[in-house]
């Protein structure tokens, strides 16, 4: 497998760094994902031989922990729940059959990419990220922080030239307009101070220590002969440092290269500008909050570039299940079991399945939609249809489509009008939230004001379709253009009536 592909890489995963935690969309989706208990069961392993402390339970037990207090009480589980929650989503995101073209990460981050790269062990990543703690606290732990400036890389620079003290540093660039800054506490006030004075705001970030700063130098070869002690495997997928700004190579000597992170600093929107020009056009975030998502927005505004999370809570929901929907649509993940899969494939696993789909779903769908248009063209042609293959068992076709489900022996003969419909899709949709029909107003939208997730949408769109008869929803359809109850009512009411589909004998039932 080539380390650097120049070209066709369309999708990216990237692992988030400090912050990168969000401890109920982890509960949550830890809920409906079985690899998010796996991956933290690996981990326990490690955590209850180092501290005596299994990490699950710091993370799911029946206090809810969340960011501040890991850093408040345990530094250590900070830094073990981001890299836990990045491969966690991985694995959610690996079994629904996504496979990315290039891994990275964000400062913590890397470490995770290259784990979930095959670079080490789960087990020794954990230890890896152990010892990156443990041999700051020894250095004294280092009595500093970090803080965002929103002023880019340049002006940020200008502005440490002014308090001119060898151990502040530009830490991360972010976009043009946000550079984290690392160093000492005392000396950072002074920093805010004077950005204040600039007008340009600052916000700290939510770390245990500063990191990619000068100081840490001394910490960096006890790290390095550490990791040297550790198993090396080849990466079965090639990940790219936003640090040292290169697709990491078969020769490197992964030990040296992480120590160097100690005290070089992270060039994220510099790493999103060379994969966008490689080819990426989607971004998943797999990791805890949206952070990064953020971020690649920010980089490639302007674009057509999507980018995704998946472990964060965006209006009181899970972003991960619209974003495997996002991906399944963009042909970048398997169909949910139940729907394709099943009717493909029933005997097969679904991990193989999954696997199979990554790889060549796209090629499946895109020769799927070129003979239904060539069957469409035959037939509004009044060509003969073509004879069946050799073998195929003849089946015979009725002169008319059948007639959509009904009670009675007898269809309704009238056509549907929109009130009618309106009214029993309202209550249909009310039944199966359970929301009183009240709510379902004409305009209002079902995911930004009801939080009915795109997922569950499909699901009762299913069952409308079912319901009434509908022919299967054409190649190009988005599920975003219909988010209200009125664009779904005329949706249903065009499709019934361009069929001359007749309404089910029991409206309500």
């Amino acid at each position: 497998m080539s380390s650097n592909p120049s070209t066709g890489v369309t999708t990216a995963f990237l692992f988030p760094g400090q912050g990168g935690f969000d401890g109920e969309a982890l509960r949550r989706a830890k809920e409906r994902h079985p690899q998010i208990g796996r991956v933290f069961e690996r981990l326990d392993a490690v955590t209850e031989e180092l501290y005596a402390s299994r990490i699950s339970e710091v993370l799911f037990g029946e206090r809810k922990a969340d960011l501040r207090d890991l850093l408040d009480n345990d530094p250590w589980a900070s830094q073990v729940a981001i890299y836990g929650a990045g491969l966690a989503a991985y694995e959610i995101l690996a079994a629904q059959g996504a496979t990315p073209d290039v891994l990275a990460g964000h400062s913590l981050g890397e470490i995770t990419a290259l784990v979930a790269a095959g670079a080490f062990s789960v087990e020794d990543g954990v230890r890896i990220v152990a010892q990156r703690v443990a041999v700051i606290e020894r250095q004294g732990g280092v009595d500093g922080r970090m803080v965002a400036l929103a002023a880019s890389a340049e002006r940020t620079r200008k502005l440490l030239e002014l308090v001119d003290e060898p151990l502040l540093a530009v830490a991360t660039e972010n976009h043009d307009e946000q550079t984290v800054v690392s160093g000492p506490a005392g000396i950072l006030d002074r920093v805010v101070a004077i950005a204040g004075q600039l007008d340009v705001g600052a916000i700290e970030i939510d770390t245990p220590f500063p990191f990619h700063t000068p100081a840490l130098a001394p910490a960096a070869p006890e790290f390095a002969a550490y990791v040297r002690k550790l198993d090396q495997h080849p990466l079965n997928r090639p990940v790219y440092s936003p640090i040292l700004q290169r697709y990491y190579e078969p020769g490197d000597v992964l030990a040296d290269l992480l120590a160097e992170h100690f005290t070089r600093p992270v060039r994220f929107a510099a790493a999103v500008r060379h994969l966008r020009e490689s080819g990426a056009e989607v971004f998943v975030e797999a990791g805890g909050r949206a952070a990064l998502s953020k971020l690649v927005a920010k980089v490639t505004d302007g674009s057509e570039v999507r980018s995704l999370p998946t472990l964060a809570l965006t209006g009181g929901r899970l972003a991960l299940d619209g974003t495997l929907e996002a991906l399944r649509e963009a042909g970048l993940a398997a169909p949910e079991r139940g729907g394709l899969a099943e009717l493909l494939a029933p005997s097969v696993p679904s991990d193989v399945f999954a696997a199979y789909w990554s790889e060549h779903g796209h090629m499946v769908l895109e020769l799927v939609r070129t003979e239904l248009d060539a069957f469409r063209k035959s037939a509004e042609a009044g060509r003969p249809e073509p004879e069946p293959a050799v073998g195929a068992a003849p089946e015979a076709a009725p002169e008319t489509a059948p007639a959509a489900p009904s009670a009675s022996s007898e269809p309704r003969p009238e056509e549907y009008d929109r009130e009618r419909l309106f009214d029993e899709l309202r209550t249909l949709y009310a039944e199966a939230l359970e929301y009183p029909e009240d709510v379902f107003e004409d305009e209002v939208q079902l995911e930004a004001e009801l939080g009915v997730d795109s997922v569950k949408q499909v699901e009762l769109l299913s069952r409308v379709s079912s319901r009434y008869g509908l022919p299967p929803r054409e190649s190009g359809f988005r599920l975003a253009t219909y988010n209200t109850m009125g664009k779904i009512t005329d949706f249903v009411l065009q499709q019934m009536n361009d069929q001359g589909a007749h309404a089910p004998a029991s409206a309500t039932g």
